[in-house]
């Protein structure tokens, strides 16, 4: 009996011995170029040293690395009002569905002492208001600092001093069976650590394809369940790693199969909001394909050769066509970083900020080049053409518009062209209206219009089938999303 104990205890220190852990680093500074209101940068806490970079060791316990770290996780608390759906027939007439209370649950983690919270966009998606709860039970109302939905980070900041702050880490050196730690608000029970390993990295499941987003994420089997959204990934040196954002499930619970935003990339956003309150991505200007075997052959290259092929420099005059690459040149790497696939450029160059010198290195007749490019900026595709608030298209009131509606010649404004099927205002605001005024401002274009919005409460003058009334609207400081 006492041998088999001594077995077991040797296996047990093996397995534990066999775990190791990795990390990540800020990002870069992004554009500053967007006038808003000063804003106090956050003090960051950063360690990009390797989790090998110190010898292994058996472990018994992780209850030192993450004692630090656990406070800097908070849970958040999203609230917005909701109208029910009423009958086009009844809208017409003016009727509203009744309006009710919709809450949300998500985590969140402290990224400065003095308040700067990273979390997932879907978790305060046009809230009316967002509290959050610290560890020692103090509850605060947070703003809004600005929302990314396009890799589904957002800031928020909460106003109080000496708050713990995490410390974050390079997540591009962690590898495939680093011990790491999901820590947040599972179900509303807690806050709950579990633990598991680096399943994978830089994966791309097709998440964010509605948004066109951009996905790099880390994929482990620490637990995640509804509520973890927006908490930390940690490795076993209790430095931040990642954000978790995600499962695939067949059972809406956790199976194992868990996604977290890279904390490099999450940082970079975090960094563009509370500049600009929006995100500015690099441009480049090609349009690319994949290399395969036989068209690397075609090229006169190695048949296992890895990068993208320029098809096309878009537009003609753009950064790319400036620098000197040209159609059929191989892109293989962007400041060192290899790209092996169009997601792969597309990722570099989107986390790069604008008019930033990048050096893209390519193959050219055989031969390996290089070319220092100064990126564009991404036109922001968030907001389709014409669009005022979420969800709302509108256009200035041409005589077509007048005589196809019917509008009277005294009515002036814009024209509500389009209401998109999940804009919140689609119970409130009837296509085909006329907004005259906005916050008291006439309004005869978009621009004029843009201009009278303001944050918080806006009150709108709008004429439909002949009858004028006011309509009150919410818009939340920082992002597009709107609520009623």
């Amino acid at each position: 009996m006492k041998n088999k104990s001594v077995a077991l205890l040797f296996a047990l220190f093996t397995t534990i011995l066999g775990l190791t852990a990795g990390l990540f680093a800020a990002d870069k500074a992004v554009d500053k170029t967007a006038a808003r209101p000063a804003v106090k940068k956050p003090t960051l806490k950063i360690d990009a040293s390797s989790i090998s970079d110190t010898k292994s060791a058996v472990v018994l316990s992780y209850a030192d690395a993450l004692e630090a770290i656990r406070p800097a996780v908070v849970s958040v608390y999203s609230s917005k009002m909701v109208r029910q759906q009423v009958p086009e027939f009844l809208r017409q007439f003016g009727a509203q569905g009744r309006e009710q209370k919709q809450r949300g649950l998500g985590s969140g983690v402290i990224i400065s002492t003095d308040g700067f919270i990273i979390t997932n966009n879907h978790v305060i998606d046009e809230a009316d208001e967002v509290k959050v709860l610290l560890n020692d039970e103090r509850e605060f109302t947070a703003k809004v600092i600005g929302t990314d939905p396009k890799t589904d980070v957002a800031v928020i900041k909460i106003e109080a001093e000496n708050l713990p702050a995490a410390t974050l880490a390079d997540s591009t050196k962690l590898r495939v069976g680093d011990v790491v730690f999901a820590i947040g608000n599972p179900l509303g029970v807690g806050q709950t650590v579990t633990m598991g390993i680096v399943s994978a990295t830089g994966r791309r499941v097709g998440i964010l394809d509605e948004v066109g987003g951009y996905e790099d994420f880390i994929q482990t089997d620490a637990a995640i369940n509804q509520g973890n959204s927006g908490g930390a990934l940690i490795d076993a040196r209790g430095r931040l790693v990642g954000i978790n954002s995600a499962i695939i499930s067949t059972s809406q619970g956790n199976i194992g199969i868990g996604f977290a935003i890279p904390v490099n990339l999450a940082s970079s956003i975090m960094h563009s909001l509370i500049d600009t309150g929006t995100v500015s991505r690099g441009y480049l200007g090609v349009s690319t394909d994949a290399i395969t075997a036989d068209m690397a052959e075609s090229f006169g290259l190695k048949p296992d050769q890895k990068g993208v092929i320029i098809t096309d420099l878009n537009p003609a005059d753009g950064p790319a066509a400036k620098a000197g690459l040209q159609r059929e040149d191989v892109i293989i790497a962007v400041n060192d970083k290899a790209v092996s696939t169009r997601d792969d450029l597309r990722l570099v160059i989107a986390q790069t900020p604008p008019e930033t010198k990048v050096t893209v290195k390519f193959i050219r007749d055989g031969k390996t080049q290089t070319k220092e490019v100064t990126l564009g900026k991404l036109a922001d595709d968030n907001a389709p053409e014409g669009e005022l608030i979420a969800g709302v298209s509108v256009a200035p009131l041409t005589r077509e518009l007048r005589r196809e509606n019917r509008v009277d010649d005294r009515v002036d404004g814009v024209f509500i062209t389009e209401i998109a099927e999940n804009s919140p205002y689609r119970e409130i605001l009837p296509q085909g209206a006329v907004i005259e005024q906005i916050n008291s401002v006439l309004v005869t274009d978009l621009a004029t219009a843009k201009r009278a919005l303001r944050d918080g409460r806006n009150r709108a003058l709008v004429y439909y089938r002949g009858v004028y009334r006011y309509i009150m609207f919410t818009i939340r400081s920082g992002g597009r999303g709107v609520a009623p």
